[in-house]
C-alpha cells in the first residue's frame, strides 16, 4: 500500500508518496476536487495523512469517496514531525514528513465529527457570527449616546431601539446612528430564526433534553456540548472532558516546584463561554434546585474570588453534563450530583 503525505493548503497541496519499495514521488497539486479526482481516482488503496484544518474535512471525505483510507491528524503532536529540521521549514518537507509519519504510524488522529454534528456546530457558529455582530452594533450605540451624556436604560441587546426611542437625541446624532439603528431589526429577526433552529434540534435530542434538567443549561449550551463531544464514550472520565474544554489549570512543575496557573483554553472556546455564562446564571439564580451549587460556589468566591469560582463552577457543570449524558440520567439536584 503507497502511503502519502498530503500539507494541505487553501489554493494550492504538497504530496509526497512512499510506494511499496520506499521510492518517494512529490507533487504539487491545485487543492480542488477536480485535481484531487485526477490523481486519486482509478489509485489502488492507500493511506493518506493529512493535518487537521478547514479544508481538512471535505478533502479527507471525498478520498474517502475515492477508495483510500485517510487519517487527519493533529497538527500539534510532535513525533509526526521528528525528522523534519526546525530550522528549515517548506510545503515539500512538511509532506515528507507527513509520508514518514504515516509509514511509521507515529501520528495522533483527531476525532472526525459526525455529519449531524458538523450541522450542528455550523449553525452554533452562524448564529455566534449574528450575536457578536450585533454585540458590536449595539457597543457601538451606546458609546455614541453616552459621548453625548446620555444612558440607555439596560435591558436585552435586542430591545435596542426600543431604548433609544425613549431617550431625547440631538439630531445629529440621531442621523449619525440611523445606519446602525436600521440594521438591528434584521440582525435580531436572524439571531431569533438562529435560535429557533438551535430550540428544535435541542427537543429533539433525549440527551440535550437531559442535559437541560441542570440549572443554569439552556438549549444552546446543551447542544453545543453535545455537538463538541460528539461521542461521550471517547471520554474516560469527567477531568477529561473538563481538560478537552480548557477548564483546567495550566501547570508547570519541575522538580520540586510546582506551579498552576489560569486554566488553558484548549479547545472549543465557543462551549467554554457559554458554560461559563450558565455558571454565572446559577450563582445569580433564587431556584432551588441550585442552591447545593450555588453554596458550593460561594465557598469558592470566598477564598478566591467571584470571577474564579464562576470558572471553577462552569468546570464542574461540564463534569455533571458529561455524567448526566455517559449514565443516561437526569439532574436530581444534591451533593451526589455535584460530585459526578
Amino acid at each position: 500500500m503507497e502511503m502519502i503525505g498530503l500539507d494541505l493548503h487553501k489554493r494550492e497541496s504538497q504530496l509526497c508518496i512512499q510506494d511499496a519499495e520506499g521510492v518517494f514521488t512529490e507533487r504539487r497539486i491545485v487543492t480542488g476536487r477536480g485535481s484531487f479526482a485526477a490523481l486519486f481516482a482509478g489509485r489502488p488503496r492507500a493511506r493518506v495523512l493529512l493535518e487537521a484544518s478547514t479544508e481538512s474535512e471535505w478533502v479527507a471525505r471525498y478520498l474517502e469517496s475515492l477508495g483510500h483510507e485517510v487519517i487527519v491528524a493533529d497538527p500539534g503532536f510532535a513525533p509526526m514531525y521528528a525528522t523534519r529540521s526546525k530550522k528549515v521549514k517548506t510545503d515539500k518537507r512538511d509532506a515528507r514528513a507527513l509520508c514518514e509519519a504515516c509509514a511509521r504510524g507515529t501520528y495522533r488522529a483527531i476525532h472526525r465529527a459526525s455529519e449531524a454534528q458538523r450541522h450542528v456546530r455550523t449553525e452554533l457558529a452562524v448564529r455566534d457570527a449574528l450575536v457578536r455582530t450585533r454585540t458590536r452594533y449595539v457597543a457601538m450605540i451606546k458609546a455614541m449616546v453616552r459621548r453625548e451624556g446620555l444612558r440607555l436604560r439596560s435591558g436585552e441587546p435586542a430591545h435596542t431601539a426600543a431604548k433609544l426611542a425613549e431617550v431625547s437625541l440631538p439630531d445629529v446624532l440621531q442621523s449619525e446612528l440611523a445606519p446602525l439603528v436600521s440594521l438591528l431589526e434584521p440582525v435580531n429577526a436572524q439571531v431569533t430564526a438562529a435560535t429557533a433552529r438551535l430550540t428544535a434540534l435541542a427537543r429533539g435530542n433525549p440527551v440535550v433534553t437531559r442535559l437541560q434538567t441542570i440549572p443554569g443549561v439552556g438549549p444552546i449550551t446543551a447542544v453545543a456540548f453535545v455537538a463538541a463531544l460528539d461521542d461521550v464514550t471517547r471520554f474516560a472520565s469527567a477531568h477529561q472532558v473538563q481538560a478537552y474544554l480548557g477548564l483546567v489549570p495550566s501547570e508547570f512543575s519541575s522538580g520540586e516546584r510546582q506551579l498552576r496557573g489560569r486554566i488553558t483554553k484548549r479547545g472549543n472556546a465557543r462551549v467554554r463561554w457559554l458554560l461559563v455564562e450558565a455558571a454565572w446564571r446559577v450563582m445569580r439564580a433564587r431556584d432551588p434546585e441550585a442552591e447545593m451549587l450555588r453554596q458550593w460556589t460561594e465557598r469558592v468566591a470566598l477564598r478566591r474570588g467571584q470571577r474564579i469560582a464562576a470558572v471553577a463552577l462552569a468546570r464542574r457543570l461540564a463534569g455533571i453534563m458529561y455524567a448526566i449524558w455517559r449514565d443516561g440520567t437526569a439532574y436530581a439536584g444534591g451533593s451526589a450530583s455535584i460530585a459526578a
